[in-house]
């Protein structure tokens, strides 16, 4: 299990500082590009715990950004957090929110709550990291499991017949179920 990545995307280099900085000693490792483009490219190699996304940047903006993120399978429930420096305005906030972000900050926003937030999200991501470890832990030992039934019914089997190799055959085949051969 690796460590938890926040994709941070904003179209000014100043901004992504800041934001590194905000996240500075949190268990994340910050992953900050200038686009919206660079954004989903990044996405198609690495897995994220959250995405501090600017709503409005040249080209494709934020909120383009987010469908396009949100339509992808494997994107589709990473959390976005909106940050904006237009002012509060109601619409904008909604157009977020329509497009799948789980919040929307407007600048200048407390870097504490920023902090927590992303906290939170990393938290989440860690904890479903360890159940997909568990998972599949359990899955193998079901299998295993299975195995060593299937072996000892075929076993049982080699017992009650009349072949004269059957317990020496039984004994070999528990052994190799029992060591995973």
């Amino acid at each position: 299990m690796g460590v938890a990545k926040a994709l941070l995307v904003d179209d000014r280099r100043d901004n992504l500082v800041a934001l590194e900085a905000i996240l500075q000693g949190l268990p994340v490792r910050a992953v900050a590009v200038e686009s919206g483009e660079a954004a989903l490219k990044q996405l198609l190699v690495d897995d994220f715990a959250v995405i501090l996304l600017d709503a409005q940047m040249p080209n494709m903006d934020g909120f383009e950004t987010a469908s396009h993120i949100k339509r992808r399978e494997r994107t589709r429930h990473v959390p976005i957090i909106f940050l904006t420096a237009a002012d509060r305005d109601a619409q904008l906030a909604l157009r977020g929110y329509s497009v799948g972000a789980v919040d929307y900050l407007t600048k200048p926003f407390d870097p504490w709550v920023l902090r927590a937030k992303v906290s939170v999200f990393v938290d989440l991501w860690t904890k479903t990291q360890q159940l997909q470890v568990q998972s599949e832990a359990v899955r193998e030992r079901e299998t295993q499991w299975r195995t060593l039934t299937e072996a000892v019914d075929e076993a049982t089997a080699l017992l009650r017949s009349p072949e004269p190799d059957g317990r020496e055959r039984a004994a070999e085949l528990l052994e190799k179920a029992r060591w995973g051969s």
